[in-house]
């Protein structure tokens, strides 16, 4: 019985796990170019003796791959990667990947996002425009031009998640394994005048949240069963001896 207990609660951290997830895709189901966080769980046996119990691990957090829409916003500094790549944008702590292409020039014309963090571009350095001149025009390669010359280029990054990420803030994403500046314009391109929308289904996700919530409130009551039945034969017991 005692098995039971364990392998009940070890699917209540699951649960557990995947409502935080949950909740945080349906958060952020309408910010600009959030990528849904999913779960994977593995079966562990553990060896008791006299047979295998199988329990479920805490789970492995992974991106979902799939592009969110798109929109026009018709602005000549928004931008949005058709592809599997990511913008780069240098932050006090560090640097991180974001689908969020909203940005927008300082006055000295340095290339910003919405929080005022350096764009970079494919050498990881900031993107410097001329202020007074201008809306820039972008290529599928990111390339950036002015007035007919060539400025600079905005940034397109390939990553790695398989060995973990970390959640900087709802837009940002730092790999564990350094990310590489895409060289084939083939595999991702820049779009100019267009943002990228989360790809959170929120309807769906809210059904998963209602169906793991009632599940998790099953377990608990089943532990709680459990529990009293424990109590009982204690007394039991107790009161034979």
């Amino acid at each position: 019985m005692q098995g039971s207990i364990y392998v009940s609660l070890s699917s209540q951290i699951a649960l557990e796990r995947r409502l935080s997830t949950l909740a945080d895709n349906v958060a952020n189901a309408n910010t600009t170019g959030f990528r849904a966080t999913e779960v994977k769980f593995n079966e562990v046996l553990a060896n008791t003796g006299a047979n295998d119990v199988s329990f479920v691990d805490e789970g492995k957090d992974y991106l979902s791959t799939a592009n969110g829409g798109l929109k026009t916003t018709g602005s000549a500094l928004d931008f949005a990667i058709r592809g599997d790549a990511w913008f780069m944008i240098e932050t006090p702590t560090g640097k991180m990947l974001t689908r969020d292409g909203r940005f927008t020039l300082t006055d000295t014309g340095q290339l910003v996002n919405i929080n005022g963090y350096p764009v970079l571009d494919p050498g990881e350095a900031p993107i410097q425009l001329d202020p007074d001149g201008e809306a820039p025009r972008a290529g599928r390669d990111g390339g950036l031009s002015q007035d007919g010359f060539r400025r600079g280029a905005i940034g397109m990054f390939s990553a790695d998640f398989r060995d973990g990420f970390v959640r900087k803030a709802p837009i940002g994403i730092v790999p564990t394994i350094p990310p590489e500046p895409v060289i084939d314009a083939e595999s991702a391109g820049l779009l100019q005048g267009y943002i990228e929308n989360s790809n959170v289904n929120a309807m769906a996700e809210m059904s998963r949240l209602i169906v793991i919530s009632r599940a998790f409130d099953n377990i608990s009551s089943m532990n709680k069963s459990t529990e009293d039945t424990f109590k009982q034969a204690i007394r039991t017991l107790g009161s034979g001896s």
